[in-house]
Parts: structure tokens; C-alpha cells; sequence
């Protein structure tokens, strides 16, 4: 039997998620639209749910948004000169504890045809020149692999070691190119799933296991319409009414799923604190010959240029001109934000919209409750002790299996989802939308918090995969098979 929500803790958590959003975190920043390579869409923790795998917890971080899946010649290489990381605190100070250090390298095969009655070798203009499959990649031109190294302590300073491929030692992975299309990569899932990775974590005497490639946009939301002044042709309902925009949406997802043993810091401090972020060297100067290789000469030390956690922290309640700088901040100085939490904005600009139609944004004010759940956790759930903007996860809360969960998480009186920890299933959107408006604030505090608000798209987690890595196979760039 589920555990039931105490009131008080329903309360906490279903503030909390005000802070959620109504979008997930694609081009959130001026600074990362420039940069797509390096932008953070969203960043998933859960107790790995997959059966036989609950002693597990499985981190997923999603990066380069909006991937149209005939995006070619070029497709989606990640940027060889960045730093993307996966930090863990379990101590609950909001210093990372734990880093999961992604670097990332392309290497060109030059491939070349014999043109012309001389046979004259040229090199070819595309990614791959034939069928690509798990046992034969002789067709294709560029190869995308990655090291991983885990860093104990702080993240520039702490003694870092590589994680090795427990099946053979190495410690260079291969990433599957993305889904070019059905002619070139016939069976997608074949090939991808011989890059799902056995890995010996250093200072562990278990082994985990890590996917890094090309998947199917999990996030769920009716964009367009949510941003033209949520211009959503009905926001009462029904809630599956209306179009994902980001169905036919590719992303590049950092899977990790490590034992949870190895992510404690002791057994009385179950709950830890997640967030992922990528870095870029502070000094770039462009070459002005440049080659495959060496666009640009660049050096100096790691400058943090993305930040997330919980979903939309940084698309809709931090202000326009601070987007840049929560982008470079870590969680311990997530004091300086505190503006934007005790007195959001969201329910503001929902009255401005929706005013003459009798819409009222909640009274409550300062929103001190809702700076405990959002910086803090819940009481008697997640919280851990610090004070800052983290996805938090109860270790010690058993996950819920596949067709029992809940897409509203606790709201659904389903623990093991939003906000402890986000599941590739829980509906953010619906869930942010209602309590935003104050479902369950008193009415007098709240006058329009009964409305069943939607952006009419549904998620649930009968859209993702029951096992290890989850996200589903990426869509392909062309559909046939056309010989």
C-alpha cells in the first residue's frame, strides 16, 4: 500500500512545485541561445524503478534542446571543449560531494571516394556513406566518444579518478551517432542499446551502468501557445486536449544509474541533493585557418555557463536580467535569488492575462513557506539540511513500479516522484499550473485556486520505457527504409 500524504507535508509539497513550471528549461538564458551545445534542458532523479534494479538511483541529465531529428549534414555532436558534469551533495551543505566529469571528443575518419578516370581520393561532404549497425560502423565518418572521470570533493580541487567499462577495462566509451534515419541505421535500437555501458565506479564495490546519446525529447508541454501569453485554447481542461511540441523533438542525454550504496555519505542521511552543469573555458580565441579539429585555440580556467535542477527554476521564476548569472552561480549562494521565490511572478502575469475572465493570483505574501519547501525540501520527505535550489531525492523511499505510478508524484499521493527527486512520467506542467494559482491555499488567500488549469498536454509514464535507460529511441531523420 502507498504511503499517504500527511496534510501539512501535501501542503509543503504542493507549494513547492509552484516554483515548477510550465515549460522545461530549453533556451531558459540569453547567454546558452548562443550555445546550444552547452544548454541543460532537463535533469531527472529517481529510484531506479526498473525491476530487480531498486537498490539503484538513476540521474539523467538532457542537453542541446529542440533537436529536429533531420537535423544533417551535422546532426548533434556535443562540444569537445566543454566540461559537463552531474554533481551530488550528501551531506546536505550544498556543496557537491560527489562529480560525474563528462569530456567529449570527435574524431574524423576522412572517408574518401575514388573520383574521376584517375581515381582521384576525395573526401566525402557527409556523416556516413552506407548502412551503420551495432557489429559495422565502417560507413560512417565521424565517431563521437567520451571519458568519464568521478571527482570526490570539491569539483576543481578533489581528487579525480576515471570510470572504466567494467566489461573491459577501457575507459573510452563509444556514442552512438544520432538517428540519422531508418536507411543509413536500420535498427536504431540495436545499435544504440550495445552502447548501454556495464561501468566500475572508482572508491564503489558495486558496478552501475551509463547510456550517453541521442533520445527521444522526454519533456511533455504545449510550447508554442504556453509562450504566446499561454494562449491555450482551453486552460481548464480536458488535459490530454491538446499537442506536445516537443513530440517530434530529439535531445542528447548523460544517463547514469549508480548504487545508491555509493552515493551516501552515511545511512542516517538517505536524502541527496542533484544538479548538472556545463562549463566552457574562459579564453577563446578563433583560429582564422581553422580545421576539423581546431576551430579555435581556447584556455584558462572552467567558467560555469549552465546550471539546473528542478525544472524551469530558471525559465519562469528568476527574473530576465538574472537568467545569465543563476546560469554561473551554485547552489550555495542561492541566497541572492531569494526575491524571485518569495514573491513570484507567475501568478502575477497569469492574473494580468486572464484578469477579466475573474482570474486572481494568490495574497499570500511573503511566500515564506514556499522559500522553505523550494530552498530547503520537505519536512518529514526530502529535506536535507541546506538551504538551496537542488533536485532532492529520499533514497530510503521505495520507488513506485511503472503501472502503479502517479503523473501528479506526491500530489497523486505517490512519494517516490516530483518534487522527491523527477521521474521521465510526472506532469510537471499540470501540477505547476494549478498550485501556482493556490489549489490547495485557503480560498481566501487563493481566490481562483479550484480551477483545473492545463496546457491540455499529457504526460504520464506510459510515454517512456520501463527499463534501463527510460528516454526512448530517438525519432529518426527519415522514417523509410526507401532502397
Amino acid at each position: 500500500m502507498k504511503p499517504r500524504v500527511k496534510p501539512t507535508v501535501f501542503l509543503v509539497t504542493a507549494i513547492a512545485l509552484a516554483a515548477a513550471a510550465l515549460a522545461s528549461s530549453h533556451r531558459e538564458a540569453p547567454y546558452v541561445t548562443e550555445h546550444p551545445k552547452i544548454d541543460g534542458t532537463d535533469f531527472y532523479m529517481f529510484r531506479s524503478y526498473e525491476p530487480g534494479r531498486e537498490g539503484f538511483v538513476t540521474l539523467v541529465a538532457n542537453y542541446l534542446p529542440l533537436q529536429d531529428p533531420y537535423g544533417g549534414p551535422n546532426y548533434f555532436f556535443m562540444d569537445p571543449e566543454a566540461l559537463y558534469e552531474i554533481h551530488i551533495d550528501n551531506d546536505g551543505d550544498a556543496v557537491e560531494d560527489l562529480t560525474f566529469q563528462f569530456r567529449f571528443n570527435s574524431r574524423l575518419a576522412d572517408i574518401t571516394l575514388p573520383i574521376g578516370p584517375d581515381a582521384t581520393p576525395v573526401s566525402v561532404p557527409v556523416i556516413n556513406v552506407g548502412a551503420i549497425s551495432a557489429g559495422n560502423t565502417a560507413s560512417l565518418n565521424i565517431e563521437e566518444t567520451y571519458s568519464v572521470s568521478l571527482v570526490r570533493g570539491d569539483r576543481r580541487k578533489g581528487h579525480a579518478r576515471a570510470v572504466s567499462n567494467a566489461d573491459t577495462g577501457a575507459r573510452t566509451f563509444l556514442k552512438p551517432v544520432d538517428n540519422i534515419g531508418n536507411k543509413s541505421i536500420p535498427d536504431y535500437p540495436s545499435y544504440s542499446a550495445a552502447h548501454v555501458y556495464n561501468i566500475r565506479i572508482p572508491g564503489c564495490d558495486q558496478t552501475g551502468r551509463m547510456f550517453v546519446g541521442q533520445r527521444k525529447d522526454p519533456f511533455v508541454v504545449n510550447l508554442g501557445e504556453t509562450f504566446d501569453l499561454v494562449n491555450i485554447s482551453n486552460p481548464l481542461g480536458p488535459v490530454d486536449a491538446e499537442r506536445d511540441d516537443l513530440a517530434d523533438k530529439n535531445v542528447t542525454s548523460l544517463i547514469l544509474e549508480l548504487p545508491i550504496s555509493c552515493l551516501l555519505k552515511s545511512n542516517d542521511r538517505p536524502v541527496i541533493g542533484a544538479w548538472t552543469t556545463a562549463s566552457l573555458r574562459q579564453a577563446r580565441v578563433l583560429d582564422p585557418t581553422p580545421n576539423f579539429s581546431r576551430p579555435a585555440v581556447e584556455g584558462g580556467p572552467w567558467v560555469q555557463v549552465s546550471r539546473l535542477s528542478a525544472p524551469l527554476v530558471n525559465e519562469l521564476v528568476i527574473g530576465l536580467k538574472d537568467k545569465n548569472r543563476f546560469n554561473s552561480s551554485e547552489p550555495k549562494n542561492d541566497a541572492q535569488f531569494a526575491q524571485y521565490v518569495t514573491h513570484p511572478t507567475l501568478p502575477a502575469i497569469l492574473e494580468i492575462l486572464f484578469g477579466s475572465a475573474g482570474v486572481r493570483a494568490p495574497t499570500l505574501f511573503p511566500r515564506t513557506d514556499l522559500v522553505a519547501a523550494f530552498l530547503t525540501g520537505l519536512e518529514g520527505v526530502n529535506q536535507n539540511g541546506s538551504t538551496a535550489e537542488m533536485l532532492r531525492l529520499n533514497t530510503s523511499i521505495a520507488p513506485t513500479a511503472a503501472d502503479s505510478q502517479s503523473n501528479l508524484g506526491a500530489l497523486g499521493n505517490d512519494l517516490a516522484g516530483f518534487p522527491n527527486g523527477r521521474r521521465p512520467g510526472d506532469d510537471v506542467v499540470d501540477i505547476a499550473l494549478r498550485v501556482a494559482m493556490g489549489v490547495l491555499l485557503p480560498a481566501d488567500q487563493a481566490p481562483s485556486g479550484q480551477l483545473p488549469f492545463t496546457d491540455g498536454a499529457l504526460c504520464s509514464v506510459s510515454l517512456f520505457d520501463s527499463t534501463f535507460p527510460y528516454l526512448r529511441t530517438p525519432i529518426p531523420g527519415s522514417p523509410n527504409n526507401t532502397p
